[in-house]
């Protein structure tokens, strides 16, 4: 029997090509008209919300540590700022202008989901007055601030300017020395000549001159319950002069009805 002879055929791949090249584009051009959707439909919604009628910010939560700075004040410092819409607000728009309430030392602001702004205040803690018209705070740093808010008296710090870390250190140390004798410092003066001078809660002042302050001061204490038993009557102690590398000097005063205790 004679083989049968027929032309085979290779299936045309042209057809499948542009199928393929047709499927690939239509799915690009989805991809991107549904990119392209969700892009449009978020920018419309963020725009909606972003009206001063939507969104509104209706909560201001204040905590930290403030026992100086009022909520009052701290609106009041804010209410410049536009607070109608929660995605408008500008928080370091707020913060700048807490920051500028006199007895605030830090501030941190932020918003949280849907309405709330939380404000975080640490208020400054002042440990002296400083020249009479300003209060140092713990690291002596200056601050000006309603003095009668103080919950205590301070003691008072004089010194020349840029003295102030200087003046508080001292007082520091020489105040926990005195306090093993039960006394402490209400007033310290640091002369231009960086002479130390302190005036005790009890009227006593110690005239401790530039040198070897803290010797001196341990000498005060080895010998004041001896000096207090040698008062003359109807007088006490005025100053103490320590200002030798030995020994002291006593001036007396009249004991008035005032005197402190």
């Amino acid at each position: 029997m004679g083989k049968m002879k027929g032309a085979l055929t290779k299936p045309s791949t042209t057809n499948e090509r542009q199928s393929l090249h047709w499927t690939f584009w239509f799915g690009v051009s989805f991809f991107v008209l549904v990119i392209v959707s969700i892009l449009g439909s978020a920018y419309v919604l963020l725009h909606r919300l972003q009206q001063d009628e939507a969104a509104p910010l209706t909560h201001i939560v204040i905590d930290g540590h403030n026992p100086y700075t009022q909520r009052a004040e701290v609106l009041k410092a804010i209410d410049a700022v536009n607070l109608n819409n929660f995605f408008n607000v500008d928080v370091n728009q707020v913060q700048q202008h807490l920051a500028t309430l006199p007895w605030v030392y830090s501030v941190s602001v932020r918003k949280q989901w849907p309405n709330e702004l939380k404000i975080y205040l640490v208020d400054q803690t002042p440990v002296a007055i400083w020249n009479g018209d300003f209060i140092l705070n713990q690291y002596g740093q200056t601050f000006q601030a309603d003095q009668q808010k103080l919950k205590s008296p301070l003691p008072q710090l004089f010194g020349p300017g840029g003295s102030e870390q200087l003046a508080l250190k001292n007082y520091q140390q020489m105040d926990k020395l005195l306090s093993y004798g039960q006394l402490s410092i209400s007033e310290l003066i640091l002369s231009e000549r960086f002479a130390w001078q302190l005036t005790l809660t009890n009227g006593v002042i110690l005239n401790l001159g530039r040198e070897d302050r803290f010797a001196r001061v341990q000498r005060f204490l080895d010998v004041f319950q001896e000096i207090k038993k040698t008062e003359p009557a109807n007088q006490t102690i005025d100053t103490i002069d320590l200002r030798y590398d030995t020994g002291l000097a006593v001036a007396w005063k009249p004991i008035n009805n005032k005197q402190r205790v």
